[in-house]
């Protein structure tokens, strides 16, 4: 399955008899997933000659090609620039991560909020990189009107 490309994937999507962006079947995820102290070692893009000796943490190297094996979407969103894409995409190779694309030049400096029109969750690494688990927690969302 992790062969098909993400066209292959998308199903159409309509509301109100319009289309809409297509979205993936139901189980498969699109994960996006920091590089940088998250898979390995965290390399500021101000040093960029340690990118290609940083160290790879093994469980997210075992966790995310298990996420690609299992057919899910495999994207590594990094603060890293353009610049540094050749010497980047070396290193998640040289390591054996299994991926379908790299984004380049996400902002620096974290306390992210991501707002989008598609369903998002959000994990924050904290130091193990495991299969996830469901746990209940307070987000923030906007007011729609409605109140639980």
């Amino acid at each position: 399955m992790s062969s098909r490309s993400e066209d292959e994937l998308l199903n159409e999507a309509t509301e109100n008899g319009a289309k809409i962006s297509p979205i993936l079947p139901e189980g498969v995820k699109n994960y996006l997933i920091d590089i940088d102290g998250t898979v390995g070692e965290d390399i500021p893009n101000e040093e960029p000659e340690r990118m290609l000796t940083a160290e790879v943490y093994p469980d997210a190297l075992a966790t995310c090609n298990k996420w690609y094996n299992d057919g899910h979407r495999i994207c590594f969103f990094t603060s890293r620039t353009e610049v540094h894409r050749e010497n980047t995409e070396i290193w998640l190779k040289k390591h054996g991560f299994k991926y379908h694309s790299l984004l380049m030049g996400k902002p620096r400096g974290g306390n992210y909020h991501w707002i989008d029109n598609h369903i998002v969750k959000a994990t924050r690494y904290k130091g193990k990189f495991t299969d996830l688990v469901e746990k209940d927690v307070t987000i923030e969302v906007f007011d729609d009107g409605q109140h639980d």
